[in-house]
C-alpha cells in the first residue's frame, strides 16, 4: 500500500510518499480502507518533533516505528476484523481519531482498535466525516462539557476560521448563544454565514481592550497573556483553550490558581477525549445543525503541501486529504 512516511524529526520535507506492507488487525482491530483524512496539529508537531516533551512518547531522538505514518483523523470502509471485535464487521463506513492509537491515517489502509471508531452517517461523505473526530470533539468538549454554554450567553471564539471555530460556531448558534468571532479579513464573510452574530479582525482591533465582555471565550490560538484574556470575561465569565502558544498554555496553568483566589473567573485547558462525542455530531449533522468546513481536498501524494498550506493558518475550516 502507499503510505506517507517519515523515520526522522525536522521540517515538513521529511515525508516521503512509499511502498509499505499492508498492516494486519489484531485481534481487538479493525482494518480500515481509508478513504479520506484531515490535517491536525498533532500531525504537524509529529512530524517537526515539538515541542520537545511529546517526544518522549513518540521516541527521543527519532519518531518510533509505530509512528512513522502520520494522520489522526480517518473515515472509510471496514476491510476486515480482528476475532475480538463485536460491534463493526467488515463493509461498514466509518471515523474516528487515531492520535491514541498510533497515528497511520495518511495511508490507504490503517488498523485501528473497534473503540477508535464511529459509524459514518449514510448522508455524510467520507471527507466530511474525516473533517470531524479532532475539531468537533474539542468544540464540544469546550462549549458543553466544560463551558456549560447557554442560550442568551455571549459567546467569542479566537481563531475561529479553523476546524474547531467553524464547528463551535455551528454548535454555539443551536444552543442560541451570542456569538463574536476573532480571526483574518478573509474567513470573516464564511464565519458569518456559518451564524456569527459579530466579527472581529484580529489586525484591525483587540478583543481584549475593546471594553467588550464575554460568558465565555474559546480560544484556538492561545497568542495573548492570560491576564489580557480574563479581562474579557464577564465576572464569573469562563476562559477554554484548546491549543496554541505551548508558553501562553503553560501560563495559563500557573495562573489558574491566582486567577481563582482573586476572582469568580474561571480558566480551563482542554485535554481531548478522542471520539467520545462523534455520536452527538453523527445527531447534529443528520439534523442540519452542523455541515463540516472543507477545505481542499489535497491527493495523498500532496500531504506536504497540505501540511504547508496549514502551518500557514490561512486555510477555512478542515484541510483534507482524499486517499482515493
Amino acid at each position: 500500500m502507499k503510505a506517507i512516511v517519515f523515520t526522522e524529526y525536522g521540517s515538513i520535507d521529511v515525508l516521503q510518499l512509499k511502498e509499505v506492507e499492508k498492516p494486519v488487525p489484531e485481534d481487538n482491530e479493525v482494518l480500515l480502507k481509508v478513504h479520506a483524512a484531515s490535517v491536525n496539529d498533532w500531525d504537524l508537531e509529529l512530524v517537526l518533533g515539538t515541542p520537545l516533551f511529546m517526544r518522549y512518547f513518540y521516541g527521543l531522538l527519532k519518531p518510533k516505528p509505530t509512528v512513522q505514518i502520520p494522520g489522526c483523523d480517518v473515515a472509510g470502509h471496514i476491510e476486515a476484523v480482528g476475532k475480538n471485535v463485536a460491534r463493526l464487521k467488515p463493509g461498514d463506513a466509518v471515523y474516528g481519531d487515531l492520535c491514541m492509537s498510533g497515528f497511520g491515517g495518511f495511508a490507504e489502509y490503517v488498523c485501528a482498535p473497534e473503540h477508535a471508531l464511529e459509524l459514518k452517517p449514510a448522508s455524510m461523505t467520507f471527507l466530511q466525516a474525516a473533517s470531524l473526530p479532532q475539531a468537533a470533539q474539542l468544540a464540544v468538549q469546550s462549549l458543553i462539557d466544560t463551558g456549560n454554554l447557554q442560550a442568551g450567553q455571549k459567546l467569542l471564539i479566537n481563531g475561529a476560521g479553523g476546524g474547531v471555530g467553524t464547528i463551535g460556531v455551528q454548535i454555539a448558534k443551536s444552543i442560541g448563544a451570542e456569538i463574536t468571532v476573532v480571526d483574518s479579513a478573509m474567513k470573516l464573510e464564511m464565519l458569518r454565514a456559518l451564524g456569527a452574530d459579530h466579527v472581529i479582525d484580529y489586525t484591525v482591533e483587540d478583543f481584549t481592550r475593546n471594553t467588550q465582555q464575554y460568558d465565555l471565550i474559546l480560544d484556538t490560538k492561545t497568542s495573548r497573556s492570560m491576564l489580557d484574556y480574563t479581562r474579557a470575561l464577564t465576572p464569573e465569565g469562563m476562559y477554554v483553550t484548546v491549543g496554541g502558544s505551548m508558553p501562553r498554555i503553560l501560563q495559563s496553568f500557573f495562573l489558574k490558581p491566582w486567577i481563582s483566589l482573586t476572582s469568580n473567573k474561571k480558566t480551563r485547558i482542554i485535554s481531548l477525549k478522542p471520539n467520545k462525542d462523534l455520536g452527538y455530531m453523527n445527531k447534529m449533522f443528520e439534523a442540519g445543525k452542523v455541515v463540516p468546513v472543507i477545505d481542499g481536498p489535497y491527493k495523498l501524494s500532496e500531504v506536504a503541501a497540505a501540511l504547508r498550506y496549514f502551518e500557514k493558518a490561512e486555510h477555512k475550516g478542515k484541510v483534507m486529504i482524499s486517499i482515493d
